[in-house]
């Protein structure tokens, strides 16, 4: 089998910008291995790529490939890419095909991962929910703790500016994507699985193929760490060493009590098989983040990180981009950014934030569906998760290239959930939202952009609207139905 080879053999990511794919370019590129890639839009991830050496081309073309042929036209197949494709690139992409004609290997993205897990002393970190945050969490605390680690997550990190990085250590923290079930190509000596749900309808039949996916992921790691809150783990699908939670306390070596849940913060004191390490101040709000923590302290304290460096982490650590992100403040009001984009994500996060808002704000919930396939297979528990809301907004679907075979559309959810709540309202259209949006806001409100589209990309617009003194507070005005579009 043709294998990914890493001592200096070129790339050349098809979709460089994406969130994991640049994460591996960044990596290779310090390693000093020749990195090119092509995206067909510029963006601060493809700057930050060349910046670091990577070539970097701006549209999908055949021609991004001429440059390793010979100049005799005949390919050498020693100075040929190794050519890098995501899920999201088809057979019929052009650049693709130039790589299948030249006779390039073409590897999907999971197998660098996957080479790059090897070389390492690796933890990889899996599940439906909060997988970029527990990695995240992992490395920050191992970083802090001067394990000076390698990291490739699925969002961005001040901490480390960007979604990646080179450690000179021997560890190396990474995400698993479960979506396409390639998280079974990693070999890791430690595994986490935060919980498993059926999140990806468009590759998964049923929750069972899902567990099945987890369960080649288990036996290829040397241990594995499981959250025993998840339901379904619970049931014993998994065969882990280390459990952690906040509820099933009786299957769990690392738990947490005297939990005070605060607007800013979460103060617990943590448990490790019966004896008491200490307590933590952790700069995330919420019972999911709390969670997420345990997981990361119980894969911490596997490889003998003091209590007290990892206590000194979770109180520094200000999360990953897009979960729960304050993007702005502007007469009061609060814009906030969410990866959320299934209905356990949206509840959870809707939790933290009326844990924020209080009770005397209103929390604002904006939500792009992302996929017609997501949105239909879980339209009853959509309607269901924004119960944390006093007003919630739905914007039209963000197919990432579906097929709109049911025809859905966002006011069938708006619908679904005007059932259970009030204050729920349809405004298809993003590009007028930002001014639709100005009279509806009001003095203290908290207001989520919910969603793994480009409804974050509102944001800057709706902020420029308002001048940046904040001394005239808005009244509060009455919200009104948009008509869709003709």
């Amino acid at each position: 089998m043709k294998t990914v080879d890493l001592s200096g053999k070129p790339f050349h990511f098809i979709g460089i910008g994406g969130i994991g794919m640049s994460a591996l370019a960044y990596v290779l590129t310090n390693k000093n291995i020749p990195v090119s890639g092509s995206d067909q839009r510029a963006s601060h991830i493809t700057e930050r790529l060349a910046a670091v050496g990577a070539h970097i081309f701006n549209q999908q073309v055949p021609e991004n490939l001429q440059a390793f042929s010979s100049s005799d036209q005949s390919p050498n197949q020693h100075s040929l890419p190794q050519v890098i494709c995501s899920t999201a690139i088809g057979q019929g992409n052009s650049e693709f095909q130039a790589a299948q004609s030249l006779g390039c290997n073409i590897f999907h993205r999971s197998d660098v991962l996957s080479a790059l897990v090897k070389e390492y002393d690796s933890i990889a970190v899996g599940g439906t929910h909060g997988k970029t945050t527990t990695s995240s969490l992992i490395g920050y605390i191992f970083l802090v703790a001067g394990l000076d680690p390698t990291i490739i997550v699925g969002g961005e990190v001040d901490a480390w500016d960007g979604n990646a990085r080179l450690g000179q250590g021997t560890y190396l923290v990474a995400e698993a994507d479960e979506s396409d079930g390639t998280l079974v190509k990693l070999r890791p000596q430690l595994g986490v699985v935060t919980n498993i749900e059926l999140d990806h309808p468009d590759h998964y039949q049923s929750l069972d193929q899902v567990v099945d996916i987890f369960q080649t992921f288990a036996r290829h790691c040397e241990t594995l760490v499981a959250c025993v809150d998840c339901p379904t783990i619970a049931k014993g699908v998994l065969s882990h060493q280390i459990g952690y939670g906040l509820n099933n306390i009786d299957q769990a070596d690392y738990w947490a009590t005297d939990i005070e849940y605060g607007p800013l913060s979460t103060r617990a004191v943590i448990w490790e098989r019966g004896d008491r390490l200490g307590e933590i101040n952790l700069a995330l709000v919420g019972s999911h983040n709390l969670t997420n923590a345990l997981g990361a302290i119980a894969v911490a304290r596997n490889y003998g990180v003091p209590f007290g460096s990892i206590a000194k982490a979770l109180e520094s650590f200000q999360g990953a981009k897009r979960r729960f992100e304050i993007r702005g403040q502007r007469q009061g009001i609060t814009l906030i950014d969410d990866y959320a984009h299934h209905p356990s994500e949206i509840e959870a996060t809707l939790e933290s934030a009326r844990l924020r808002a209080g009770s005397e704000q209103r929390v604002v919930a904006i939500f792009q569906p992302h996929r017609y396939s997501r949105t239909f297979a879980f339209l009853d528990e959509f309607a269901k998760a924004f119960k944390n809301a006093d007003v919630t907004i739905i914007t039209d679907i963000y197919g990432a290239g579906e097929k709109n075979v049911d025809n859905l559309t966002g006011e069938a959810l708006q619908q679904a959930i005007a059932k259970q709540q009030n204050n729920v309202f349809y405004h298809p259209d993003l590009q007028s939202l930002p001014l639709w949006l100005v009279p509806q806001l009001q003095t203290g409100d908290l207001v989520l952009f919910l969603g793994a589209g480009n409804l974050n990309q509102t944001i800057p617009t709706l902020l420029a609207q308002w001048p940046t003194d904040d001394s005239s507070p808005l009244a509060p005005q009455p919200l009104t139905q948009c008509a869709a579009p003709d």
